[in-house]
């Protein structure tokens, strides 16, 4: 997946899988679990199990149009949270709120979300990448302008080692013709800046409204990162040292999100990306500024 051999990746997941005697098995965490058995999902009434990450539904959710084009019926069981923003997909999606127990709704064949690119034996032409496939309606105009730019350095708490330090972004705060605004979306977070402006980040539709209305979005590997680039908006994307297969190896691009930059660090520290961080916000700035003269 790494190489971007993901046809290699999916043969080497049907091996896995047809050793796998137990599909759902409750004695492991639901993002351990094994849905599919390969079953056809052709004009079948089709589960979709969102058993990963809020960052995770929202990369995945690009395939559901595809599969409600294809499936008898789908429905989707996500985290509430995500509801009102997967509202907006196209394709005929019946939405549940995931919780503890049975899902509320009969079906043929399930999957977890997760799965759904090993089932349509994805390949990097044929992930479905156009974006935006979510939508929101911008907040509107984030006072003083010129540039409003967000900014997420610390991703959830199960992986410490994709959040960077706050005091690394300091220097970037510097930045002139810049206002900054904080994404952040862990509770009692105390990092502050005089520069920093924070917004009201109550759900998540309305933390999609403030990502319309930025000019950029800087965030390490997390959902906001993925909100920012299923909305079509200008992401720029922080990895850590061992980043996740998704963005693959040795790439400042993402064939997932078409508007997101990636940004690697090759160190625990995160210190060798703050320079290379810092002159490109400062070309971008420059050339947003001339465009708009």
């Amino acid at each position: 997946m790494r190489h971007g051999d993901y046809a290699s990746a999916w043969l080497a997941s049907d091996r896995i899988r047809a050793r796998t005697m137990r599909f759902g098995d409750p004695a492991l965490p639901r993002h351990l679990q094994t849905i599919w058995n390969g079953d056809s999902l052709d004009g079948r009434r089709v589960l979709v199990r969102c058993y990963h990450g809020l960052g995770d539904t929202i990369q995945f959710a690009r395939y559901l149009p595809v599969l409600s084009a294809r499936a008898k019926s789908v429905a989707l069981w996500a985290q509430p949270a995500l509801l009102p923003l997967l509202r907006t997909l196209a394709g005929r999606v019946t939405l549940l709120p995931l919780h503890d127990g049975a899902p509320d709704v009969d079906y043929d064949v399930d999957i977890e979300i997760m799965e759904l690119p090993w089932a349509f034996r994805t390949t990097l032409t044929t992930i479905p990448a156009d974006v935006p496939y979510l939508h929101a309606t911008p907040s509107g105009p984030l006072a003083g302008a010129p540039l409003a730019v967000g900014v997420v350095w610390r991703s959830g708490e199960w992986n410490h080692t994709r959040s960077i330090d706050f005091e690394l972004l300091r220097s970037l705060f510097e930045v002139s013709d810049v206002n900054w605004y904080s994404l952040q979306l862990a509770p009692r977070c105390r990092e502050h800046h005089g520069r920093l402006r924070v917004l009201d980040l109550a759900s998540i539709e309305m933390t999609a409204g403030h990502i319309r209305a930025l000019d950029l979005v800087i965030s390490v590997d997390s959902m906001p990162a993925h909100l920012a680039g299923a909305l079509g908006a200008p992401v720029w994307t922080l990895l850590s040292h061992e980043p996740d297969w998704r963005w693959m190896n040795d790439r400042a691009d993402s064939p997932w999100y078409p508007t997101m930059r990636l940004f690697r660090s090759e160190r625990p520290d995160w210190h060798d990306l703050i320079d290379a961080l810092d002159a490109a916000l400062r070309e971008f700035v420059h050339s947003r500024l001339v465009n708009r003269r």
